[in-house]
């Protein structure tokens, strides 16, 4: 019995160690898995899963995080939780790297490729999507007819009205958002003045009257569906965004072609495109899945 009990372990040994090229392909290879985050809002929802269709078509395992806030993923980014998303570079600038000097587009993607691959980080090509923020008005409200620019906003808070605007919490407290813009312009909204709400709702807000002003993304599709006025920034505060993948320096290393496959869909990229996919997605209610499978279809990416 012990006999046969050795010749069957060396039997299982040798299966083990052989059986891959005794059988062929009849063995897969498990292929590598990636982990692509997104933030919390349609754009950053789309570029998500985007990636994910068009690195699972290459042949990789995806596992989408998205729906998070713009200080988690790049947390999750920097400890590896995630191996990639796309970032703004007027976001890494100014949140992640307290930069606050007034820079160039070009100046300002140089920069951040600097400071963040210091960290391990790897920012590559950039699209010519700006997704900027934008303060819009709505045609015929008593309270902003009128304005042109931010410093008409400005001196509208200052001779003592009071137009309610709409934000999200975030942006209320970021250097790059309302504590940067009040101090370029000179004026204090108020916290009686600010409704901080969800994302989502934004629009709804301005569009129903409940706000009189919104601070929007400069390639949602909505600016031009709800027919909306943004307002110029005369005093330049706003930084680039340029949105580019960002990938963990050990992944690209590993994957050296993930760099043609993003820079490929970045190529697709800029506000007259991100406009109408958002607008598919939050105007035509379209699902975010069929938009980019349609989209990277359309472009032959898949």
């Amino acid at each position: 019995m012990r006999y046969l009990k050795r010749i069957g372990a060396i039997a299982l040994s040798a299966l083990l160690c052989f059986g891959p090229a005794l059988f062929g392909s009849s063995v897969a290879v498990q292929a590598a898995s990636l982990t692509v985050g997104g933030k919390d809002f349609t754009e950053q929802f789309l570029m998500a899963e985007m990636t994910k269709q068009l690195l699972e078509s290459k042949g990789y395992e995806v596992d989408k995080k998205d729906g998070m806030g713009s200080n988690i993923v790049r947390a999750a980014l920097e400890s590896g939780e995630v191996d990639l998303y796309w970032e703004y570079t007027g976001t890494s600038l100014i949140t992640f790297n307290k930069v606050t000097d007034k820079l160039s587009p070009e100046a300002t993607y140089e920069k951040v490729r600097e400071l963040d691959g210091k960290k391990g980080l790897v920012w590559l090509k950039p699209s010519k999507a700006n997704d900027t923020y934008a303060l819009a008005i709505r045609k015929g409200n008593p309270k902003t007819d009128g304005m042109v620019t931010i410093s008409d906003l400005a001196a509208a808070y200052n001779a003592g009205k009071k137009p309610l605007m709409a934000t999200t919490a975030e942006f209320t407290k970021r250097e790059d958002g309302l504590l940067g813009l009040q101090k370029t312009y000179g004026f204090k909204a108020g916290r009686a003045n600010i409704r901080p709400i969800e994302i989502g709702l934004v629009y709804p807000a301005l569009g129903n009257g409940d706000v009189d002003i919104a601070v929007v993304g400069a390639t949602d599709g909505r600016v031009a569906a709800m027919k909306l006025i943004l307002l110029k920034d005369d005093k330049n505060f706003f930084p680039n965004y340029a949105m580019v993948p960002v990938v963990r320096k050990e992944t690209l290393d590993a994957h050296p072609d993930l760099q043609g496959i993003l820079e490929a869909l970045a190529d697709k990229l800029d506000d007259a495109t991100m406009q109408k996919l958002n607008g598919e997605v939050d105007v035509e209610r379209k699902s975010i899945h069929d938009v980019a499978t349609e989209f990277l279809k359309a472009q032959g990416l898949i």
